[in-house]
């Protein structure tokens, strides 16, 4: 094997890593902070569960937090376990990436003289948010969520939406059923309201969380600086000047990359002459809901179902969003 592919593999590899981890710890103390201050999640399912209420309104809680794709993944996944409707939750998930301060930065700083993709862009975002929550509503939370993820967020959700035998996280406990009937000691867990953790319990749990979540960041940054490697980008910018053909080479392309989508806006800068404008925007939209670094990461809060029906769905609705563009632009 050609030691200069090696060596630029391994460059490609640290660069992923390095500019990834730091958005994945301010996820894991931004979910340690909700963990902490919300105990129970109370407010969480406040938020609207309407079918586009709930996505916009998870996404418009991007603004307020600065943690690229990688680092939405533990919010999200404290928002379904503090309860949050699945919508709400989704939105954010989805959306959050493009939505949060240094991203809508980087993309002003990046296209200063392209007001239409500055506005493009988030639309687009949101969009794609709301499109893919109404897409996966379809498929019930027992089919579409992790296991484990799912037990958690039992507990959370009030009984008028699940049942105590539904909770699975412990609340019976081996005695539960007595006589055909609930003890009183897991009524009495049931109605205790929720306790804030200790501090060491804080940072135990965040520990593990950002050690399980930072492996899987590793693989998925491996196999992306692999496959960009021995797949030279030159083939997929060949076809930058067809209307469909430069879509579909952009999305794969943000797939390949997988660049935090803090930066993607200045990688794009370097090939936006080449491809057309629907192409461009399809780069910076798809790269923050999917990508090689972020399958194994999303696959802790989905099943396979789940994880599939998002990766067709966001390519499908970005493919239609950037062939509009191109008709309006071109």
């Amino acid at each position: 094997m050609n030691p200069a592919r090696l060596a630029t593999a391994w460059a490609l590899f640290q660069g992923l890593l390095i500019e990834a981890l730091p958005f994945l710890l301010i996820g894991v103390l931004i979910s340690a902070a909700a963990r902490w201050f919300a105990p129970g999640g109370q407010w969480l399912q406040r938020l609207p569960s309407h079918p586009v209420l709930g996505p916009l309104s998870g996404a418009a809680l991007g603004f307020a937090l600065p943690a690229c794709e990688c680092g939405n993944v533990p919010v999200a996944r404290q928002l379904l376990v503090g309860g949050a409707p699945l919508g709400a939750a989704l939105g954010f998930l989805f959306a959050a990436p493009v939505l949060n301060p240094i991203v809508l930065a980087s993309t002003w700083a990046a296209f200063p003289n392209q007001p239409w993709l500055l506005l493009a862009r988030p639309l687009g975002a949101v969009l794609v948010a709301v499109g893919l929550a109404l897409l996966l509503r379809l498929v019930p939370e027992a089919e579409l969520l992790q296991g484990d993820l799912l037990a958690e967020r039992r507990l959370a959700l009030p009984l008028s939406e699940v049942s105590l035998l539904e909770r699975r996280g412990g609340v019976l406990g081996r005695g539960g059923l007595a006589g055909g009937g609930l003890s009183g000691g897991a009524l009495t867990a049931a109605a205790r309201p929720p306790r804030r953790p200790s501090l060491a319990e804080l940072f135990r749990h965040g520990g593990q969380e950002f050690l399980n979540l930072a492996l899987l960041l590793v693989l998925g940054c491996l196999l992306a600086a692999l496959v960009q490697t021995f797949v030279p980008r030159t083939w997929l910018l060949t076809v930058g000047g067809a209307p469909t053909l430069s879509i579909l080479a952009l999305m794969l392309l943000a797939l390949v990359v997988s660049v935090c989508s803090s930066v993607d806006a200045f990688l794009a800068l370097s090939f936006a002459a080449q491809v057309t404008p629907g192409a461009l925007l399809a780069f910076l939209l798809l790269g923050p809901v999917i990508d090689l670094k972020l399958v194994g990461l999303l696959g802790l809060l989905l099943r396979p179902r789940g994880l599939l029906l998002t990766i067709a769905g966001a390519g499908l609705l970005v493919l239609l969003i950037g062939q509009w563009i191109n008709l309006w632009r071109l």
